[in-house]
């Protein structure tokens, strides 16, 4: 078994994180960044825009819409399968930069019901952008997407890599 098969690729290297950093709730940074937070999301609901809160570390905080994905691979190509629930295909857009691959785009309510009065809604609506770092063997110029049922199948092809000569160092005593 080759061993640059065996090292797991950091494909989330160039991803910001949106968590931020726990600490203790008697920590004053703490404090007020929570306020902060609570500030904000009172802010977000006098508009009319209702804030979902994260569960875990980030609870409390103002919801983004971030959709989940999954990464396989095989020996001839990275499947980068991306969850778009409610998201059209329009809506959507996939780059290539150097060794980046960015998926981006919006997720929009468009239709309003006007027999109900809503006191809750916990859908999440708005712009979403997941970067990932391509692996030295991926193919970029050949990289497919196709959308069917709200989920995005992205597959990218591996070149072949030139495997480099190995030889074995003689350890002499000094």
């Amino acid at each position: 078994m080759e061993r640059n098969k065996l090292a797991p690729w950091n494909w989330f290297r160039t991803e910001e994180t949106d968590l931020p950093v726990e600490g203790s709730y008697a920590d004053p940074i703490s404090r007020m960044h929570r306020e902060m937070d609570r500030m904000f999301e009172e802010l977000l609901q006098s508009f009319g825009v209702l804030a979902p809160r994260r569960e875990g570390p980030a609870r409390g905080m103002v919801g983004v819409f971030r959709p989940s994905l999954d990464v396989a691979a095989t020996d001839k190509e990275y499947t980068v399968s991306v969850e778009l629930p409610g998201v059209d295909k329009d809506d959507v857009s996939v780059e290539v930069e150097n060794d980046t691959l960015r998926i981006w785009g919006q997720k929009q309510q468009k239709e309003e019901k006007k027999e109900q009065d809503y006191y809750r809604v916990e859908r999440a609506y708005g712009c979403f952008q997941r970067v990932l770092s391509l692996p030295e063997d991926a193919d970029a110029d050949n990289i497919q997407a196709s959308f069917k049922n709200g989920v995005m199948k992205i597959s990218i092809p591996r070149k072949q890599t030139v495997e480099g000569k190995s030889r074995q160092i003689e350890v002499q005593a000094a």
